[in-house]
């Protein structure tokens, strides 16, 4: 039994998100939908409708975060896919016990006043998967 609700978004890494927009917003025409700053992460995340799923444009705005790291040594592109659930910590607990491992100890902050967390890459093949839920919890 899944503990995923849904797709919620897919991540690309950018540079500069006024140029990513000129190409995901301006020329393949997705609807913007917001941006937000997230000044404890030093990011910019902005989000554009793709019809069931959104797209999340995700700018380092830091030279001292992993992301820009990232940035710097793989370049722009896709970065994580992120899965909606009702209950993070029900739904982290319970990956755990399949042995699915959680890369941040303590849920960050998320648009809209979501939190969410980071699954391990080692344990889903490599790719970034991150869980984000409701704002209560």
């Amino acid at each position: 039994m899944s503990v995923f609700n849904r797709l919620d978004h897919i991540a690309i890494l950018v540079a500069d998100t006024e140029k990513a927009l000129e190409v995901f917003h301006h020329k393949l025409g997705f609807p913007l939908v917001f941006s937000e700053i997230l000044e404890d992460q030093g990011v910019r995340l902005t989000h554009l409708d793709m019809g069931s799923v959104q797209l999340q444009l995700v700018q380092p705005l830091r030279d001292d975060i992993p992301l820009a790291r990232v940035l710097a040594e793989k370049g722009e592109g896709l970065h994580h896919i992120c899965f909606y659930v009702d209950d993070l910590s029900r739904s982290v607990d319970d990956l755990r016990m399949r042995g699915v491992g959680c890369r941040d100890a303590l849920p960050r902050s998320a648009p809209h006043g979501k939190k969410a967390v980071f699954l391990k890459p080692e344990d889903t093949y490599g790719v970034l998967v991150e869980l984000t839920s409701p704002p209560q919890q």
